[in-house]
């Protein structure tokens, strides 16, 4: 009995569309750190081979027009604030593509997986995390060593891609001693703006273990018991007796409204003791008679106290009723094996109220024609 609570406490059950959307609520989401570094350092790399040279000829026009000041210039207080003003805006200006791209990338990269989310809770300060226990727990969970593995990779694979680009470019950088100084700073700069493009290529690698992992841990701690899957679509669909409450209140409905409709019906059908039809048909409007309103025992009484205070005629046909009532809606219209015997009660209703009228015999109850298939003994 005790292994069986407490397997059913397992989180077994994948999150509920309830359980995830909360989770969004709370500010958890799968995000990875891994993706988000890779993307500022391409975007970094990348930028500084785009704009790289640009930047660098800004940066010697900065340089060259501080260290070529004349001597009035150099002691009029207000002139230097100016230069300096005119030099700020200036490497800015110079920097400003790079900052652009690393902003991009620094924005894109933490929504890369789980989107955009803003939430004042994932940020709320939770006394639960000052536990020294749970602290401990999290510092040996599967996540830690997962974090301690992707640390020690990233060095290891950095170290080595590091020596690979120094073993490939040896000869090169030997070499640019020997060039003259201006092709050489030109030389340098081009090598290490390859290698460092290389050495964030190499983050690539890390991103694509840690992604799946991300999202892989983030649906594990999202895991639901079954109990808490029941607890949940009790509180979405509602208690049982909230939800039988409920129904009971909108038949209550609709039996109101199906009686605001019997006044209006051109005859009711009966089996006196238990069954009750009220019937509308308009030959202009209407392709085949409907049922407006039915219902057994005190639903039928009442449907034919509302006919005897509008003077609707009620007539008396217990099998015609009952298959009537079986096979059809509120609102809907009688199946194609009713229509004969229907139309002659329509007929009967016709020369009867004639008849009422002092226009000729009184007509008879006509056989009514039902299909074995549509009869109801019950």
């Amino acid at each position: 009995m005790a292994e069986d609570d407490d397997n059913s406490q397992e989180k077994t059950e994948e999150a509920t569309p309830r359980r995830l959307e909360k989770s969004r609520e709370e500010g958890q989401t799968a995000r990875s750190k891994e993706l988000a570094t890779m993307s500022v350092l391409l975007a970094g790399a990348g930028g500084l081979l785009m704009f790289g040279a640009s930047l660098g000829e800004a940066l010697a026009d900065i340089m060259r027009e501080n260290f070529t000041l004349d001597r009035a210039t150099l002691f009029d207080t207000r002139t230097m604030s100016l230069h300096l003003l005119d030099s700020a805006v200036e490497a800015a200006s110079a920097l400003s593509p790079i900052m652009l791209v690393l902003f991009v990338a620094a924005f894109i990269g933490p929504i890369g997986i789980g989107g955009l989310l803003f939430s004042g809770k994932a940020i709320a300060p939770k006394l639960n995390r000052m536990d020294p226990l749970k602290g401990l727990k999290r510092m040996f969970s599967m996540r830690s060593l997962m974090e301690l593995v992707k640390a020690v990779a990233k060095v290891a694979l950095v170290m080595i891609i590091a020596l690979l680009i120094l073993d490939i470019r040896t000869e090169d950088l030997l070499n640019i001693s020997e060039e003259p100084a201006i092709p050489a700073m030109a030389h340098v700069l081009w090598t290490l703006g390859w290698s460092f493009f290389l050495l964030a290529c190499a983050t690539i690698v890390i991103a694509i273990i840690d992604v799946p992992f991300q999202i892989f841990d983030h649906q594990k701690k999202l895991r639901m018991t079954k109990q808490e899957v029941k607890d949940e679509f009790k509180d979405s669909e509602g208690k049982p007796e909230v939800k039988g409450r409920i129904r009971q209140l909108q038949r209550e409905m609709a039996q109101r409204r199906m009686m605001q409709d019997v006044p209006g019906a051109d005859v009711v059908i009966t089996n006196p003791s238990h069954y009750a039809v009220a019937l509308k048909y308009n030959q202009a409007s209407m392709a085949a008679p409907i049922v407006v309103a039915k219902g057994v025992d005190e639903t039928a009484f009442k449907i034919m106290e509302i006919a005897r205070e509008h003077k609707v005629d009620i007539l008396r046909t217990p099998p015609l009723t009952r298959a009537v009532y079986h096979n059809t809606d509120i609102g809907g219209e009688i199946p194609d094996g009713l229509y004969m015997a229907i139309a002659q009660v329509l007929a009967y209703l016709f020369q009867l109220r004639q008849f009422r009228r002092g226009g000729g015999p009184k007509p008879g109850m006509p056989e009514l024609p039902i299909p074995s298939d549509l009869r109801r003994d019950i």
